[in-house]
């Protein structure tokens, strides 16, 4: 099983802390559309006939799209991919795009999980953040989904922001568990350079939250989750017994996934791809069939620090045996004094060939994966 990712690469402002890919000039809309449709033909072959059990709409804001546009797309998607007929069809939504109309809309083109930017549902911080939605919006939107026939809703928020205290967060939560909805992903505010937020820290003008704070409010909504039922299957993602994502679980999985669209990534297992993200160079590329894209072959050790910077976020684990049998690291041997150091300190778990980091332990993840990381010799 394989996935597909389709990065639409519009928005309607930009909010002061993304640094995806996109544009907020839209013009080229429906001509993207058509190239992203090129693509798709002239990447067939990349997946080597593997079936499709995730296809995801990213973005930018996938939801700006017209129903007919994404039906374009995933019929295109069909012609070249075997595509299973139970995947799990994702579209990444901002609240302000969904009316009830369109959300119709959206499930008779084949979407069948939507991912709703909330972000939060406090109006002052959401003017902050120069999201286009408030709060009431945000609301309307979830009951939208519910009332379109959406039976698995992820909602996204945002926590360490620095003007929202432990009890501003705490309601957030409360407020988005009311809902119920299937899967919650939380992420911490995280300060990018080539951002509004980011050219105000580097003024002095803006200050992210230090990381106990941080920390604390992640704890809080880990505690307040499973209260609710939500298993923690990765560090920022939780769901109700049965709803993890598949597209996201691919990714930790070590599947193989095709990225369409500028700034798209893709993987094949033993090389990634990296399409330009500039959409008149895309396009420009795409109306010469030249696929836009740069090819990196990974060498052995970058495949195993994949391996480690993925698997030690989730419920899962690093599986030992599997690092020894198809990349020859023994990392119980290489690492013994370091692991035991771990399990001492009740940062991690080594059980039936398992390593697994305790919920303190993810606190710290990606420091113990790059402490574990290979160098090449």
């Amino acid at each position: 099983m394989a996935g597909i990712y389709i990065h639409i690469p519009f928005c309607k402002q930009a909010c002061h802390y993304c640094d995806f890919h996109f544009s907020t000039n839209v013009e080229r809309q429906s001509e993207m559309v058509d190239m992203l449709c090129k693509e798709i033909s002239l990447q067939q072959k990349f997946l080597s006939g593997e079936v499709i059990d995730t296809i995801y709409f990213g973005g930018g804001t996938p939801s700006l799209l017209s129903p007919a546009e994404l039906s374009a797309l995933l019929e295109t998607l069909h012609k070249y991919h075997a595509v299973n007929v139970s995947s799990e069809i994702t579209l990444e939504a901002n609240p302000d795009d969904l009316s009830f109309e369109k959300l119709i809309g959206f499930r008779k083109a084949g979407i069948n999980r939507l991912s709703i930017g909330i972000q939060s549902f406090h109006d002052e911080t959401l003017i902050r953040l120069n999201r286009v939605h408030d709060g009431a919006l945000a609301r309307e939107s979830i009951t939208n989904a519910y009332r379109a026939g959406f039976d698995n809703i992820s909602i996204d928020l945002i926590y360490a922001i620095p003007w929202q205290d432990d009890e501003a967060w705490k309601n957030n939560v409360r407020e988005a568990m009311q809902f119920q909805p299937q899967h919650i992903s939380a992420y911490s505010l995280t300060i990018e350079e080539k951002t509004a937020f980011g050219r105000w820290a580097s003024q002095g003008s803006f200050r992210s939250m230090d990381d106990d704070n941080a920390a604390t409010q992640l704890q809080s909504l880990v505690e307040m989750l499973a209260i609710g039922k939500y298993e923690q299957y990765e560090v920022s993602n939780f769901c109700l017994p049965g709803f993890m994502s598949v597209h996201n679980s691919n990714y930790w999985h070590d599947k193989k996934y095709l990225g369409i669209g500028p700034g798209a990534h893709s993987y094949s297992g033993v090389s990634r791809q990296h399409n330009v993200s500039n959409n008149n160079l895309y396009i420009s590329k795409l109306r010469n069939s030249e696929i836009p894209a740069t090819i990196e072959i990974l060498s052995p050790e970058d495949k195993i620090n994949e391996y480690l910077l993925t698997s030690l976020r989730t419920s899962w684990g690093v599986d030992l045996m599997k690092l020894r049998k198809e990349h020859g690291l023994d990392l119980a041997l290489t690492h013994e004094t370091y692991l035991a150091n771990l399990k001492t300190n009740g940062l991690a778990t080594i059980r039936e060939e398992k390593f697994v980091l305790t919920q303190k332990g993810k606190l710290l993840a990606d420091k113990i994966a790059s402490d574990l990381f290979v160098v090449p010799a």
